[in-house]
This record gives C-alpha cells, structure tokens and sequence, in this order.
C-alpha cells in the first residue's frame, strides 16, 4: 500500500498566512494534478521537465479555487524518491481545505505522520539515522542541536558506522570462510589485522558512546534548578536569566509556591531553567507542597543554583549556609552545584571579600541590578563539554542508536576476548553477526514495521 498509494499532506504549519504548500508523493501525483491545474502560458504539467516552477489555477471542473505555483519533480528525482508535486497556494484555510479535498476525490489519500519521510528512506534516499535526524532538524531550538541534526542528516554519523560496518563485514566473511574448510585447518583471516580492527572499533565506539551525555543534554537542554531559602532573589534571578518578568517578585518570603521553568539558548546551547519553592520549615500545607517539589527538581536538574542572600549572612548566617551546602552536597554528590550570592550592591569592599574567603568558589551577582548574570551564564556553559562540537565531531543523540551502540559495543568486546584467547572461528562467528545486526539497526539495513512504525509516528504530517 505504501508503495503504490498517493498521497497529499499540507506540508507547512496548518492555520492562516501568506501562503501553504500542499504536497503530493506517488507513482500517479502528476497524473492526478495534471488536469486539475491551468498554466497561464497553457503548457500540460505532465509534459513538463523535472525542478521547474509553473504559474496558473488550481480548478474544479469550471471553478478557480486558486491561483498556484506548481513545484514538479519527476521520478525519483525527489525528496521520497518518487514523482511528486508541491503547491504553493495562497494561505487561506479554506483554500488549503477545497485543495486538498479536490486531490482526495481524484484518487490521492492523506498522507500519515512522517510518510513522506519513511518513503524516502525506503527508497533509498536516506538511511534511517539520516531520516531520524530530519525531525531532530525540524525540533531543534538552539545552535547545537540544529548543528547536530544537519550533521547527522547529511550522514556524518551513518558514514561512521557503515565504514566499521563494511571492516568489519569483510573479516566475517573471511572467518565464515575459514569454516568452510575446517578439516584442512587454515587460516584466511589474518589475526593481527583483525585484532587492530577491532581494537579501532571499540575506540570509535566508546567515543561515540560518551558523546550521547552531551548529545542528550544538547538535544533536549540542560535543566537547571534555582534553589536556596525564601526571598534571596530566585525568582528575580530566573527574570535576569531570561530578560523578562517570567516569575512574581515580592518581598512577602514563600511567594513561589510551584515550580516555573523557562528556556533560553546561551551559546548555542539550551538551558531550562526551574525556579523553585524557597527551602525551610513551613506549617503552610500549600507552600510545603512546594518545597516538595523543589527536591524532586532537583534530583530531575544536571546543575544546581543553590542562592544566597549576602546581606543576611551574618556569622550564624553564614553557618546556615554551609550546612545546606554540605546537606545538598551530601545528596546529591554528583551534581555541579553553584553557590551564587545575590544582592552583592548592598555589601561594602570588605564585606564582599569575608564572604569570598569564607566560601570557596561562590559567585557573586545583583539579580536586580542585573550585574555577575552574564558571568553566571558563562559558567554555566562550562558544564557542557561542547569540544566535540567545535571540532565537527559526530555526538549520538538519538536514544536508540546509543542503546544499539552499546550492544554493537558488547559484542565486539566478546570478539575481541575471543581473539585473546583463541576461541574457535565458529563461535567469534556468531558474536561478529551480532555486531553487524546491531550496527545494521541503526542504519535502517535490519529494521521491523514496529521500529518504523515507532519512528515515523513521532513526525509532523506533510514531512
């Protein structure tokens, strides 16, 4: 059916604007939407060269529904690989409606979330990670993630593991052939080469497994939670951050009852931040609630803001601090945790330099006078490894390619301690085929309709 059907989607966001395109895919698009459309210079569509653009109506028997221009590409000269035709109509919702309804009388049906996409992949012009990383380009938010996507979708990471794909494939066939001719007992697969092939790969794909940590957190932004006692400034630090008045600002201490969490891109990578309920003891049923719910962001949270107000901390002041340093320290051992002083414009030089001395490493700043906040985001940015960015290099972020990674990875290290201790060449055999299915899922060469299914179903319809 997917083969043989045409099909018809709007292809940019549903709703009114200047204009819509309305694209169609299949054996028949141009057959069908040859005789619904009047060039003005009287030309027949289907007698048209592929990659040209074409002025005239869209019309229902005698009514004009519109007036168009006709994208044409022909055969497999095309994003799915198939002939298709893209309108570009006026934007107007209904006539994006009496188009579509008017192709879907003349044998077309809609298109389901991310056909277009899956055709193209099953007709070779994409591999599944490049097809993957299409909807990654149309979700990215921030510099890294777009920069990501295009990598991946014009086959960097593809390229990668079809290269160690083919290696690797080639010394399963020699082994395979050794077995053919067990009883004259030779060799044809040297194993010195073998053993530094596979040494290589192990290499590539640890490093491609490490980079899922940045990959992820590019992909979907790095939460970070805002937290301290109530009225050090939190929800005026997260309005600084972001540049806007996000959150309610009073001097009344517990004002922030529930979390509020906004994102915002600085260096080209996307933080979310969580501003959260102040931290103390409370018979207020509501605002406990609250400060529940600060610990559960922060054990969801990479970094952790823990905010101080500098001109409350007097010597018992200062202990207070420490303990809930040590307490969120003692928690959550593994987290980035920045002690972050606010309202440092009402401290004098000496004050600003005790408080230096006492807390190692503490950051000061005036969320209200807006002063240390570009500072701290620059900071922040030092919790992302983006070294791997800058230098091009290919970074898993798709969770299904690192759990396929880590499998391909697993079997490899079976092959090679087989290598080490001589095992026979029909048990690294089967290993070796493993290794091969696993990279083979991520390329889309070994796939299921289930996978498929699971994967398009998170498109956009047109795409």
């Amino acid at each position: 059916m997917i083969a043989q059907d045409t099909i018809v989607a709007l292809a940019t966001p549903s709703g009114a604007g200047a204009i819509a395109v309305i694209r169609i895919s299949g054996k028949e698009a141009i057959t069908i939407c040859s005789p619904l459309f009047r060039s003005v210079s009287r030309k027949e569509l289907s007698a048209q060269k592929s990659h040209t653009i074409h002025l005239g109506h869209i019309v229902d028997e005698n009514r004009i529904l519109d007036e168009v221009l006709i994208s044409i590409f022909k055969d497999s000269n095309s994003y799915t690989g198939e002939p298709t035709i893209e309108i570009s109509c006026h934007g107007s919702v209904y006539i994006q409606q009496e188009i579509i309804q008017l192709l879907l009388r003349k044998g077309c049906r809609m298109a389901n979330a991310g056909e277009f996409t899956l055709r193209a992949f099953i007709n070779g012009k994409l591999d599944l990670s490049q097809a993957e990383a299409v909807a990654d380009l149309i979700a990215s938010d921030s510099e890294a993630s777009h920069q990501i996507a295009m990598q991946q979708m014009r086959g960097g990471f593809s390229n990668e593991i079809q290269k160690l794909r083919d290696e690797l494939l080639n010394f399963a066939s020699l082994i395979e052939l050794e077995l053919d001719f067990a009883e004259e007992d030779v060799e044809f697969a040297d194993r010195t080469q073998f053993k530094d092939l596979i040494a290589r790969i192990i290499n590539v794909l640890k490093r491609l497994i490490d980079s899922f940590a940045v990959g992820n957190v590019i992909k979907n932004g790095i939460p970070v939670a805002i937290v301290g006692e109530p009225n050090v400034g939190k929800s005026t630090l997260l309005n600084a951050l972001l540049n806007e008045e996000r959150a309610i600002v009073s001097d009344i201490a517990g004002t922030t009852r529930d979390t509020i969490e906004d994102e915002i891109t600085i260096g080209g990578i996307g933080f979310r931040f969580i501003d959260t309920a102040g931290i103390r003891e409370t018979k207020d049923v509501v605002e406990s609630i609250g400060i529940q719910k600060t610990f559960e962001k922060i054990e969801q949270a990479q970094v952790v803001i823990y905010l101080v107000d500098s001109s409350e901390l007097t010597v018992d002041g200062m202990q207070t601090l420490k303990v809930g340093i040590g307490k969120i320290k003692n928690k959550y051992p593994q987290k980035p945790l920045i002690i972050v002083a606010n309202k440092v414009d009402k401290l004098d030089n000496d004050q600003t330099s005790k408080l230096t001395s006492e807390i190692k490493n503490i950051h000061l700043l005036s969320a209200k006078q807006n002063t240390g906040v570009e500072a701290l985001q620059n900071k922040l940015l030092e919790y992302v490894n983006t070294g791997a960015l800058r230098n091009n290099e290919t970074i898993v972020t798709n969770s299904r390619h690192y759990d396929a990674l880590l499998k391909a990875l697993e079997e490899i290290q079976k092959v090679q301690y087989g290598l080490d201790t001589g095992l026979s060449g029909d048990l690294m055999a089967i290993d070796i085929r493993q290794a091969l299915y696993h990279f083979g899922e991520i390329t889309g060469e070994i796939t299921s309709d289930d996978l498929l299914g699971n994967i398009f179903a998170n498109f956009c319809i047109g795409k």
